[in-house]
Formats: structure tokens, C-alpha cells, sequence
């Protein structure tokens, strides 16, 4: 986690809100220390069970949408056809627009 967030802070100039689950490994001693370094990092954690604020929710529930007739016969087809849809969700921003939009999180789109 400490990685992606220092990759973040290269990539993107001025401040950086990111929005964490409440998991263990984002309370960790390197990210403590890397926020105690970094002024224009900040972490805001979702509530304990806040679906609706959530964009990921809008990922599972495109996945299930689309995956809902399908049938692998393995567990590796299973993973194939995963892994396809997945890719297909990160390439479009259309896609990732609409899993942030139907949360309920404040709109910064344009």
C-alpha cells in the first residue's frame, strides 16, 4: 500500500485525497510514517459499512450483471473470464465514471 501511495504522490502533483476501507493494512506503522512526511496526502476512511458510498460496489454489481448467464466449466476459465472483464472495466473510463457516480460520494466530476 505504502508503494502505490508514493507512486500516487510522483504521479500526481498538488494534494491527494484518497478514500480507504477500514482494513488493517491501511493503519499501518509505513503508512503512518509515510502521512507523518507527506503534507498533501490525505486519507479519508469510508464508515464501517457504507456500501452506498462505496465504488467498488458499482464494479462487483457490473460484474455480476455481466458474468450472471455465463458457466466455466473451471476454475481457471472462471478466472479467465474474470480477469477479461476486469480489464475491460479499468480500460473504460465510461464505465469507471458510472461506478463513482452511482455511489452516493460527492460529484468532482465536471
Amino acid at each position: 500500500m505504502t508503494f502505490f501511495l508514493r507512486h500516487l504522490l510522483r504521479q500526481i502533483s498538488g494534494h491527494l485525497i484518497v478514500l480507504l476501507d477500514n482494513g488493517k493494512t491501511h493503519r499501518s506503522d509505513s503508512i503512518v510514517d509515510l502521512l507523518s512526511r507527506t503534507s498533501r496526502l490525505h486519507l479519508e476512511p469510508f464508515p464501517p459499512y457504507a456500501p452506498e458510498l462505496n465504488p467498488d460496489e458499482g464494479v462487483w454489481n457490473h460484474l455480476k450483471k455481466t458474468l450472471a448467464n455465463g458457466r466455466p466449466d473451471t476454475k481457471n476459465e472462471l478466472m479467465d473470464v474474470l480477469s477479461d472483464e476486469i480489464c475491460r472495466i479499468a480500460a473504460s473510463q465510461n464505465l469507471l465514471r458510472g461506478c463513482i457516480k452511482q455511489s452516493d460520494l460527492p460529484s468532482f466530476f465536471p
